[in-house]
C-alpha cells in the first residue's frame, strides 16, 4: 500500500490495528527511511518522522497528536517541522520519559566522540519497542534469512546489547519494516547476540544487494 507525495510513493508498513503504522520515504530508495505513528495512553506519538501529508492525516485520524520524538543525533529529520504543524512538543533525545507518557526510554548508543547518540522506545501496553538505527530491517541491515539485523557499523564491534531480553510483539526501526508476532523481542536479540558470527553471510548478502 503507498500514498503518494511529490517525490513519489510513499509506503504504508508496520500496520498494526488499534496501535499504529509506519511509512518508508520513497528517498534515498535504498536507505528505506522508516517513520512512525504510535498511539498509546490516548494519544499519538510520532517518531523520526519524514514529513507526508497524507500520513499525517493518517495520523491525526489515529488519535490525538501527543509529541514527536526525535531517537537519533543524526535523525533530525523532519522532527521539528511535524512538531510544528501538529503543535505538540519535540522531544529530542530525551534521557527519560516525559510526564505522562506511555513509554519508557531505553539508551541504545552512547559514543564518547559524540557522534552517535541513540535511545530506544518501549511501550509496555502495546508490547512494542522502537529503535531508530542501531537495529534495522531494511536490507543492507540483514543476513540472509534475518527479518531484522545490526546497523552495518555495529555489528562486528559493538552489537546493540542493551535491545535484549525485552518481550516484544512488535519491533519498529527508523529503516525498513519491523517485525510483528509474539517472539519478535527474542527475534530481534537472537539477531544482535549472532551479529558477529553471521557477519560472513552478512556480506554475501550485501554483495547481493549490490549486483540487484
Amino acid at each position: 500500500m503507498s500514498a503518494s507525495s511529490s517525490d513519489g510513493p510513499v509506503r504504508l508498513v508496520d500496520i498494526m490495528p488499534g496501535i499504529g503504522f509506519g511509512w518508508i520515504a520513497p528517498t534515498p530508495r535504498l536507505v528505506q527511511r522508516t517513520s512512525h505513528a504510535i498511539l498509546s495512553g490516548g494519544g499519538v506519538w510520532l517518531t523520526d518522522p519524514v514529513y507526508d501529508p497524507a500520513m499525517l492525516e493518517r495520523a491525526r485520524n489515529l488519535g490525538p497528536a501527543a509529541g514527536v520524538v526525535q531517537q537519533l543525533n543524526r535523525h533530525p529529520r523532519d522532527c521539528a517541522r511535524v512538531a510544528d504543524e501538529l503543535g505538540v512538543p519535540l522531544h529530542v533525545l530525551p534521557r527519560r520519559a516525559p510526564d505522562d507518557a506511555p513509554f519508557t526510554v531505553l539508551p541504545v548508543v552512547d559514543s564518547r566522540a559524540g557522534r552517535w547518540h541513540e535511545i530506544a522506545l518501549w511501550f509496555p501496553r502495546e508490547q512494542l519497542v522502537c529503535v531508530a538505527e542501531a537495529v534495522g530491517g531494511a536490507p543492507h541491515f540483514r543476513a540472509p534469512g534475518e527479518e531484522l539485523g545490526p546497523h552495518p557499523l555495529l555489528r562486528l564491534v559493538h552489537p546493540p546489547r542493551a535491545l535484549i531480553g525485552l518481550d516484544a510483539e512488535h519491533v519498529v526501526c527508523g529503516h525498513g519494516a519491523g517485525v510483528h508476532r509474539r517472539d519478535a523481542g527474542a527475534r530481534m536479540g537472537e539477531a544482535i547476540r549472532a551479529s558477529r558470527r553471521r557477519t560472513p553471510r552478512w556480506l554475501l548478502g550485501l554483495a547481493g544487494i549490490g549486483r540487484s
